[in-house]
Formats: structure tokens, sequence, C-alpha cells
């Protein structure tokens, strides 16, 4: 069993925020990195509103420097996954990996959301074969192909514009008629000549033998079906947090995201939380990189009043 004052879960913005004010505070964190090291904005091609980058930057490089800073200071990255926790009986708290077992006096909680999934038939067999949540991972492969990309939100239209690099037609489905991305990237969007939109408009089923083929779509003002024929399917309608792993042992609201007070602190004293795994409404990458500082603040006060 190793032995650890703080173990932060997760290495998005938060949870690496979290190990930069722990680490310079003298408190040697030990970070879980989970099932995807860096979280969702490594897997984001460009971040054009973290301040700091007028030019803009990459996820994945904006996670290297936060990593790299961490560690500067003495922050300690583990590639694991946290399978089990014990937080009833109070700290010191239990925390099991598929290789470890940690004892810790504090935990950070910084695991972020997972994207959704449309739950129709095709979807669950044709991932990975032109069924995607990652434009980023994936769009190389769809180079002068026709791809659909389903949602209306900032994450949709970003993925679709990094697509039009590769495939020769982006079209858009979305539920409603209007977009709810920001202004700037609806311009952008629509004045793509490679993206298209198709409104009111849901996906009931994706097709195809072995690879997608093609989808059905639904008209939800008219109920009018129709087949439209393509070869990638990328989905960006929202995310789920990603907190099975607490329930029973922390508070959760009525959609999953852990409850955390004004000292980012969770129903259990010395277990704080940060970043998406706790803000349903932000859920951007500054306002988790001020949440996980916040969080590391309170960590080392609490240690301190503890001690």
């Amino acid at each position: 069993m190793q032995q650890a004052k703080i173990v932060i879960l997760g290495t998005g913005p938060a949870g690496l925020t979290a190990a930069l004010y722990t680490a310079r505070a003298n408190l040697s964190p030990l970070v879980i990195s989970g099932n995807q090291l860096g979280g969702q904005v490594s897997i984001t091609y460009e971040v054009e509103n973290y301040p700091g980058f007028p030019e803009g930057t990459t996820g994945p490089e904006l996670v290297e420097r936060m990593q790299k800073q961490a560690e500067r200071f003495g922050a300690q990255v583990i590639v694991d996954e946290v399978t089990e926790v014990d937080f009833r009986k109070g700290s010191p708290f239990t925390l099991k990996t598929h290789g470890d077992v940690f004892e810790a006096q504090a935990v950070v909680v910084a695991t972020g959301a997972s994207p959704k999934r449309l739950g129709v038939p095709g979807e669950e067999a044709l991932i990975g074969r032109g069924v995607s949540f990652c434009a980023t991972c994936d769009g190389f492969f769809f180079r002068g192909k026709e791809v659909v990309v389903v949602g209306g939100g900032d994450s949709a239209l970003e993925e679709g514009l990094f697509l039009t690099r590769f495939a020769n037609q982006v079209r858009v489905v979305h539920r409603r008629d209007s977009l709810r991305a920001g202004e700037a990237l609806k311009r952008r969007a629509q004045t793509n000549e490679k993206m298209s939109f198709i409104w009111d408009s849901v996906v009931e089923e994706i097709r195809g033998n072995g690879k997608v083929e093609g989808v059905r779509l639904r008209n939800l003002k008219t109920a009018a079906a129709s087949e439209l024929t393509t070869d990638g399917v990328f989905i960006f309608i929202g995310h789920y947090p990603n907190s099975d792993l607490f329930t029973g042992q922390l508070a959760l609201d009525e959609r999953g995201y852990l409850v955390t007070d004004s000292r980012m602190m969770t129903s259990v004293a010395g277990v704080f939380a940060a970043g998406e795994i706790q803000d349903p409404i932000y859920r951007q990458v500054a306002t988790s990189v001020g949440q996980g500082a916040a969080a590391g603040m309170m960590v080392e006060r609490w240690l301190e009043e503890r001690s």
C-alpha cells in the first residue's frame, strides 16, 4: 500500500491544476491518470479560448505543458485507473487501482465526463467502424469521404470544422432549427463550403455491414423518414459525469454530478472535486482550471487545519 497526503483522480485541466497547487505547497500529490491521460481536452485539436495563447493551441500541447509544470514542483503522475474507493470511514481514504492500493489523507476527484451516445440501432456495433466520438482521433481516416456530425453545440461544430480538413463533405444533423454554439463558431461553420445542415432531425438508426454505410433520419416536425448515405458518424450530443465509482460513497445530484460546497468539498470531509465531474454548467478548460486551483488550495487548508 502506497501512502500519500493527497491523491488526485484525473489528469485533465482540473486535476493537473490541483496537482500544481498542492505540489507547490510541498504536499507531493500522486495523480492517477484514469483511462484517458489528459482528459477530454487531450483529444481536442484546437483550443482558441484559453487565456495566454493568442494564436490558440492544441489540446495535447496544453495538457503536456500543464503536466510538466505540475511535475516540476513534485507532482507524480501514475498511469493507472482507480477501480474502487472507500470514503465511508473518513480520512485516511483507501483507493484501489488495477496495479496498486493507495491510502490518502485527502482526495481530489477530477474524473471529468464522457460523451453521450445516441442509443440507436447500429451505434454500438459500428463504434470504431465509422462511428466515432472524437474527430481529432479519427478524422484522418475519412480523407476524401462524406461524414455526418450529430449535434449543434460548440463541440459538434469544433469537431465538424476539424473534419473538413479531411472529408469532402460534412453534414451536421441537429434536432433543432438553430445552432446552440457560440457566434464565432457558427459563422465559421456556416461559411465553410464543405459543411451543410440538416435541421429538426434525429438519427434513428446507423446502418452498415462491418462499417458505416448510412443513417436513417426522422424529421421531428413532419415525422418524415429519410435515408442518407455516409461513410462516418461523429456524435457530439453532450456528456455525462464519470461518477459511477462514487455512487453510494459521495452525494450526487439528479444527473450524477458530484455535489460540492463553496470550498469544492464533497459530502465527505477531505474529499474534494473539481472540473466537469461537478460542473454541468460551464464545462470549459478555463473554468476547470479555476476549480482545480480552488480545490488544491482548499485541500492544503483542510490538511493544515487537521494537523
